[in-house]
């Protein structure tokens, strides 16, 4: 049997993977794959649960906007893993399993790395011990309410610390259709500062953006795919640079990958004390924001020219 993976003749071929439910939304597509084509890289642009895809046709399968696998958790990770026997997938299956689930900030955490305060209620805890012990634990104003999988601010709600009812139910009606929900202490200088996303290909960083905040108080969550963004041009602080590289180094040191993340992103809130935290770290399906630095897109594309041997 010949090797699904092997070389073949003639222009690397990648799929850029997506969705359905995201064709259109995804604003990092049309210069991304411009940028592939002036490198002689063919793509094509496919959605993930397509049964008609031959994988095995492509050199390389890049996770771009799979933006429902939220509520299709089991079946896109079984997805994954058939794929990457495949064909190269980037990021990695076993990565990108483990950074669809919000328990990676845990981990992250024991790694010793500054991670915005998350405590955790799986669907067979209590849920007003859980959150009385959480707002006792800390002296936020105001806390984050939302499930552990999840995307684009789906699910989340901010409420504030007299809310406990409101809390409540939110979180009881997630842990009762099965889903872990994350508690958070909701940081007030979002508001006025926003959060910094950090972009690397291969481990180098690219640029930055900032986004402004998302969650408005005691609002309903977003039904749509994802919340709507405010996006501009951000020139990251040096400390900000240097907490992201180092949960860059941190996921390969702990045996999580062998090399650097094709990509990544890294976002950012400070503290009350003006220290940076991760509020989280993008493996899977990161909208890249590549129109907003020059040359961001022409990186990557050189990225994934290294990662196919084409370069």
């Amino acid at each position: 049997m010949s090797d699904a993976r092997a070389p073949r003749r003639g222009p690397a071929r990648v799929a850029l993977v997506g969705a359905r439910a995201a064709r259109g939304l995804d604003e990092d597509m049309a210069v991304l794959v411009a940028a592939l084509q002036a490198r002689g890289i063919r793509c094509e642009v496919v959605d993930w649960d397509d049964a008609g895809v031959r994988w095995a046709d492509f050199d390389l399968t890049l996770l771009r906007s799979t933006w429902d696998y939220t509520e299709r958790l089991g079946e896109f990770r079984g997805w994954l893993r058939r794929v990457a026997g495949l064909t190269r997938l980037h990021n990695p299956a076993p990565l990108v399993e483990w950074n669809t689930d919000k328990h990676y900030l845990r981990d992250l955490a024991a790694l010793g790395l500054p991670v915005v305060p998350s405590a955790f209620i799986e669907p067979v805890g209590a849920v007003r011990p859980a959150i009385e012990r959480f707002l006792a634990e800390h002296s936020c104003a105001e806390l984050v309410v939302k499930p552990a999988v999840g995307a684009g601010s789906r699910g989340a709600r901010r409420l504030g610390r007299a809310q406990l009812a409101e809390a409540h139910a939110h979180a009881a009606s997630l842990t009762e259709a099965g889903r872990s929900v994350v508690l958070q202490p909701y940081l007030s200088g979002v508001d006025r500062e926003g959060e910094t996303a950090l972009l690397f290909f291969d481990g180098r960083f690219s640029h930055a953006i900032r986004k402004g905040p998302l969650l408005r108080l005691n609002a309903d969550p977003t039904r749509a795919l994802f919340a709507p963004e405010h996006i501009a041009v951000r020139t990251p602080a040096a400390d900000e640079i240097a907490v992201a590289e180092d949960v860059l180094t941190a996921i390969r040191h702990s045996g999580r990958a062998p090399r650097a993340p094709l990509y990544a992103r890294v976002d950012l809130l400070r503290d009350p004390a003006g220290a940076p935290r991760v509020l989280e770290l993008e493996l899977a399906e990161p909208s890249l924001f590549l129109n907003y630095a020059t040359g961001a897109a022409e990186r990557f594309a050189a990225s994934i020219a290294e990662a196919l041997g084409a370069s």
